[in-house]
């Protein structure tokens, strides 16, 4: 499976994406020509040079600077917000498919109450509720974004919990942390990593959405939203400003989504292996 997935081109192509957009974030200080939040006015709206690669914006500060730095709010605290939706998700689903009885119907009967209003709604809701900064973000995002994988992972642990091993497991007395950590956990994580590539891009979209609007991060801290959000008010004079933090998006993004696709095309046991 591994080596299917590996040598698929669009893989290959999503990994290099993925692994340069880290590259790039942790070593943004060393990369940098320039301090990104050093102002130049005399120097605004200057074209791509070799001292500032992709021009600079109405400020004066180089763009190629900020989109460097702002790698680290975009993207790794959408890693961050993933793991935390992940974690509560993956707890909430084992609990209630494992456990079932009561603690199921708890559980279950929450996730409808959640799922059943927009998520973006919500998330603007407890934002407003909470406060405007990015810590405030993605407790929101954790707090709405983990029904819907507590549902996914119920449905799979389910699948799994009538299985022969899991019954063979039980008959000799083998505790339920037993169970859980060394049958069902392995049994899913196929399923999880799936679920968390998909999801990434939605992480990665959903940050940058709220900067935009103003809701996450703020000025001057340099991030891909919050770029848009400010390249907005010149789009007409100069437009080229909001095409490097949207392009950016957009191919990190359609990574993430594509290596979903290619990591679930990889273990569905329908597809047909050369």
């Amino acid at each position: 499976m591994l080596r299917v997935f590996l040598r698929n081109p669009v893989t290959q192509f999503c990994l290099v994406v993925i692994l340069l957009t880290v590259f790039a974030g942790v070593f943004a200080p060393l990369l940098a020509p320039h301090d990104p939040y050093e102002n130049n006015i005399l120097m605004k709206f200057a074209s791509p040079s070799w001292e500032y690669p992709l021009g600079t914006d109405q400020l004066g500060r180089c763009v190629f600077s900020r989109m460097l730095y702002g790698i680290r709010p975009t993207f790794f605290l959408s890693l961050l917000t993933m793991a935390g939706t992940i974690g509560l998700g993956l707890l909430m689903g084992v609990l209630a498919g494992y456990f079932r009885g009561p603690i199921d119907e708890f559980i279950m009967r929450v996730v409808d109450v959640m799922l059943s209003f927009p998520s973006q709604i919500m998330i603007l809701a407890v934002v407003a509720l909470m406060g405007v900064n990015i810590e405030n973000v993605i407790i929101a995002n954790i707090f709405i974004k983990w029904a819907w994988y507590a549902r996914m992972i119920r449905t799979a642990v389910v699948k799994y919990t009538e299985s022969n091993f899991i019954l063979y497991s039980k008959s000799i007395g083998s505790g339920n942390y037993f169970i859980l950590t060394h049958h069902m956990l392995p049994c899913i994580a196929a399923e999880l990593a799936v679920l968390a590539s998909l999801d990434t891009g939605w992480a990665i979209l959903n940050i940058s959405t709220l900067s935009f609007l103003g809701l996450g991060v703020q000025a001057p801290m340099p991030e891909w939203g919050a770029m848009l959000n400010e390249a907005k008010n010149v789009m007409i004079s100069n437009p080229e400003q909001m095409l490097v933090p949207g392009i950016a998006v957009v191919v990190l993004v359609g990574a993430f989504n594509l290596l979903g696709d290619s990591l679930r095309d990889a273990l569905d046991p329908k597809e047909v292996r050369l």
